[in-house]
């Protein structure tokens, strides 16, 4: 009864971070007319940084550099990488576009969780489910690109950000077993993701101005980024992690496409076309044939 209890929590965890990362997209869309993608990310982690802080303030101490170099990795990857390559992305494509490219994350963190975890091993339907869903992701491309004059670079880019995300996840997963604070794991995350910033930034020539802030919509979704998808949601899908496992917890990421599809087209007027449409159910059908056997698996 009690592991039932915390699994029933551990999805739960799940659900309600993935419904508020469905939306990021759209307040990054929104800022990247006043930020950089570099400053987006510098300010929604610095935000998120402190408020951790604020929330659990005794350091994490590892044992090893081993266990260090874990948290170092995990900054790297799940922090500085991965949202730099989507912003970047969000500069050339649709929100919509990048929500759905994103979703395949499970299929690499699947990929790699064979490998160093040992959770699942892969199989022929696995494999088809991949394939219908690169298939979707293709579709989404090259229409976008002919009919709404869009770089298919940034679909490429959006393509690189799930596979650095899936590192992630495995990273957490270990990082999970160390048994530390999760918030405090979290916060020590974000630190190390912030200081491999800082190259980025000075690369970038970075503008301190306050200027930006003074738009009201600039602030808010600062704060909506900062608090809500950085604070809240980091700790809630690593402690998701920590319940379920890396893959288990990764097949919410199939939600976000519908998600950020309909909220592309209600907030940012974006055009869906019939190829975003079909590219999405054929991602989230692959997705979906993919997570049944994970499942199967699971239950074995």
């Amino acid at each position: 009864m009690m592991d039932q209890r915390k699994d029933t929590a551990g999805h739960l965890l799940a659900f309600v971070t993935i419904l508020i990362w469905g939306t990021t997209f759209i307040s990054t869309k929104i800022l990247l007319v006043d930020f950089a993608p570099v400053e987006i990310l510098f300010f929604r982690f610095l935000i998120g940084y402190f408020v951790l802080l604020l929330l659990y303030a005794r350091p994490i101490r590892t044992k090893t550099f081993k266990e260090e170099l874990l948290f170092m990795s995990a900054g790297l990857c799940g922090v500085t990488l991965y949202f730099l390559v989507e912003n970047a992305a969000l500069l050339y494509t649709l929100a919509s576009h990048a929500g759905v490219i994103v979703s395949i994350a499970p299929f690499f963190t699947a990929v790699l969780a064979h490998f160093f975890l040992e959770e699942e091993k892969l199989t022929v339907q696995f494999m088809l489910g991949f394939s219908l869903a690169l298939t979707g992701i293709v579709i989404i491309g090259l229409n976008g690109s002919l009919l709404l004059q869009l770089n298919p670079a940034g679909d490429l880019l959006a393509f690189l950000a799930p596979a650095v995300w899936a590192i992630y996840s495995v990273l957490m997963r270990k990082i999970s077993g160390l048994n530390h604070h999760t918030i405090g794991s979290t916060r020590k995350v974000f630190f190390y993701g912030l200081l491999f910033m800082l190259p980025v930034l000075l690369l970038h020539k970075f503008n301190p101005g306050m200027a930006r802030f003074h738009n009201p919509s600039n602030l808010a979704n600062l704060l909506y980024l900062g608090l809500g998808a950085s604070a809240l949601c980091f700790v809630t899908w690593n402690r998701a992690v920590g319940i379920l496992g890396a893959v288990k917890t990764s097949v919410y990421i199939y939600i976000v496409p519908v998600i950020t599809v309909a909220a592309s087209a209600l907030l940012l007027h974006e055009q869906i076309t019939w190829a975003t449409l079909a590219g999405t159910f054929l991602t989230l059908t692959g997705s979906y044939i993919s997570e049944r056997k994970l499942n199967a698996a699971v239950q074995q």
